[in-house]
This record gives structure tokens, sequence and C-alpha cells, in this order.
């Protein structure tokens, strides 16, 4: 299939993939300008977990550059495949939880981690970097967003408001292998979603106060990105509204 859409080849996903983009797109604007705001202020990071590197191709061809990935062999087996498909270095986020054991392979592909959310795991990440520039892996800084919890339910992850200070000024005792890029969000269970997004903004205007060069907020999906675009994100994560129902696959 990769080869068929290397060609060129027209097909009906690549058509319902331009369809969810322009959807998307269009839902972004609207809640910018809803929200006083400049469209262009907030990035799409198309979501392709569970998705295969077909998908992916026919998205570049469609115009997107922006990814999120979050479930590792298979983010870095896809980085694989489109790279041969396109001979061209194609790199995502990872928006997943990402345990210290994967914090190498994690290193070499990804553009910015979303998932932040101990010390142990901005040490592991530091120093697998570190590791990947020195083999030549990558040429630049890992990013970092610091995952916000915002009920402290350990089974989702996430930081609550006490403890950031502590992980950000780890991330930046590492100024050679990692950049602090800002703040992320998955809103809670049960949490109405405004509510969620208003409580975010208010622990992002510290957070800023305090590292001013942290502006980026990574929150709303599919679901809520309009509540998320009018309390500030500046990346939304969509997945299901441009790539469909996720597949059920063994990987």
């Amino acid at each position: 299939m990769i080869d068929e859409v290397e060609r060129g080849v027209a097909d009906a996903r690549s058509v319902q993939l331009g369809e969810g983009v322009a959807q998307a797109r269009s839902r972004i604007a609207a809640a910018a300008r809803d929200a006083g705001r400049d469209p262009s202020e907030v990035t799409l990071l198309v979501v392709t977990k569970y998705f295969p590197a077909a998908d992916v191709v026919r998205l570049i061809d469609l115009g997107e550059r922006e990814f999120g990935e979050s479930r590792e062999p298979e983010a870095s087996r896809k980085m694989v495949e489109v790279t041969t498909a396109r001979h061209e270095h194609f790199s995502a986020d990872m928006i997943g939880r990402v345990q210290r054991k994967k914090a190498g392979s994690v290193a070499r592909w990804a553009r910015r981690v979303h998932s932040v959310d101990s010390t142990p795991l901005i040490d592991a990440l530091s120093g697998a970097a570190t590791r990947a520039q020195d083999a030549g892996h990558r040429d630049d800084r890992l990013g970092v967003l610091l995952q916000v919890s915002l009920d402290g339910d350990p089974d989702r992850g996430g930081l609550v408001e006490a403890d950031l200070a502590a992980a950000a000024d780890r991330v930046l005792a590492a100024p050679d292998a990692l950049t602090l890029d800002g703040l992320m969000l998955i809103a809670p269970l049960g949490l109405d979603p405004g509510e969620a997004m208003r409580q975010m903004a208010d622990i992002r205007a510290g957070f800023v106060e305090r590292y001013p060069g942290a502006l980026e907020l990574s929150a709303g999906m599919s679901g809520d990105l309009e509540s998320a675009i009018a309390h500030g994100s500046t990346c939304v994560r969509v997945g299901t509204a441009i790539l469909g129902t996720r597949p059920i696959l063994s990987l």
C-alpha cells in the first residue's frame, strides 16, 4: 500500500483523510476566532497511533507535517517505513506515557515528549537524548512538556501543580539535552472539559510567570478542542476526528 501511495495513486482513504483534516482545521479556526485568537497560534497535531504508515504518507501528501505517536516500538517502526517511502526524515511527538526503559528508543525519534510526569523520567530522557546526540540519531535537544494532573490520579499520569516547579527545574538542569517547552493536559474523566481547561489555564499562567520560555500548552483532543483553544491551548491532539475509529491491532 505504501508503494501505491508513493506513486501518488489517489484512493478513497486519501479523500477521507483530506476531509477529516479540513473539518479539524475548520473547527480550530472557528474556535480560535471565537476566542479572539489567530488560528495560526494553534498547531494541529495529527495523532496517528494504531494507524499504518501508509496513512501517515497520505497525510504528508496532504500537507501535514505535525504528528503524534504514543506506542513504542510501533512508532519506531513507523518512522522507518515512512522515511523509506518518502526518502525524507519523518518526525513525530511522543504523546503517550513513557516507560523509563524505553527512553532510549523514544529519544532517537521524538521531537518532543508531551507526557513527562516524574523526575526519574526526566533523568532517563536526559541521558537518552545525550546518547542519541552522540550517536548521531539527533542533532537537537529533546523537547519536554510536563503533563499536568488535575485530580492526582496515578493511573492517568501527570504531575500535580505543587510538583511542577521541581520537575521544571530538573529539565532546566540538562540544558544540552532537553528543553522546557511547556505543559500538557489530558482532561480528567468525569470533569467538564470547560472546567478542566479553566483550571489548566490558571495553572499555566503561574507556570509561565516563573518559566517565561515555556509557552506551549498541549491540550484538547477530538472531543474538547474548542474548550482547550478558548483557554489558551497552542496544540490540539486530534486522531479520531481525522483518521476514524482506531483499528484493533496487535502491535
